[in-house]
């Protein structure tokens, strides 16, 4: 129990995602009324489902890969930033990750959107302000891959897929949301920004 402790912001969030969502699976209700709806949020109904549609997900493969990353980086982030720092990063991140789908589908009726990703790419893209040369490892690639290259490479790819892809994934949300954790995180934590660049310039000499 010490990483209840030492993390009690990102230990309570991953427990009542993942049971939240198990539940989900088990009740097509609450999909209904966790989900966000922008036609509805829009005219100021359903305001609560920016935050809860964070709190579901759309099946069993769509809950690990974000609970794996938020995993991977949340826990480190919570330890270097502090408690509220990181609530902050991570909240703000989900509410603002989706503002944009809110505008763009405000008058779509059946469009609804669902996840954490959007505040997951937040505490991501805080984690890279942290480690910029720490390694990520991506399926099928053997070996890893700077963070600060993965995530100029993932801004890239959510750009390009919120105008061109048809897979049903709120790319929106993925790209709005790293960049909330990015200006968040510059707001919050004096002195980031030159950190980043010493790790940057650090490693090239």
């Amino acid at each position: 129990m010490e990483f209840i402790n030492e993390t009690p912001v990102a230990a309570l969030i991953l427990i009542f995602t993942v049971v939240t969502s198990l539940y989900a699976f088990n009740d097509a209700g609450l999909y209904g009324k966790f989900m966000l709806h922008p036609y509805s949020v829009y005219r100021k109904s359903k305001v609560y489902t920016l935050i809860t549609s964070g709190l579901i997900h759309a099946d069993y493969m769509h809950l690990f890969f974000n609970m794996f990353t938020f995993y991977m980086v949340g826990f480190q982030l919570e330890r270097m930033v502090g408690h509220w720092q990181f609530a902050l990063i991570y909240f703000a991140s989900l509410i603002f990750s989706d503002i944009p789908s809110v505008l763009k589908h405000k008058n779509d009726f059946w469009y609804n959107s669902l996840g954490a990703s959007g505040a997951i790419s937040g505490v991501l893209f805080s984690f890279i302000l942290f480690k910029p040369l720490s390694k990520f490892y991506i399926m099928f690639i053997p070996i890893g891959i700077p963070a600060v290259i993965f995530g100029a490479l993932y801004l890239i790819y959510c750009a390009y897929a919120s105008k061109n892809s048809r897979d049903n994934i709120n790319h929106d949300a993925h790209f709005f949301g790293a960049l909330t954790g990015i200006i968040i995180t510059i707001l919050i934590v004096p002195g980031i920004v030159p950190h980043f660049l010493q790790m940057l310039l650090g490693a090239g000499q």
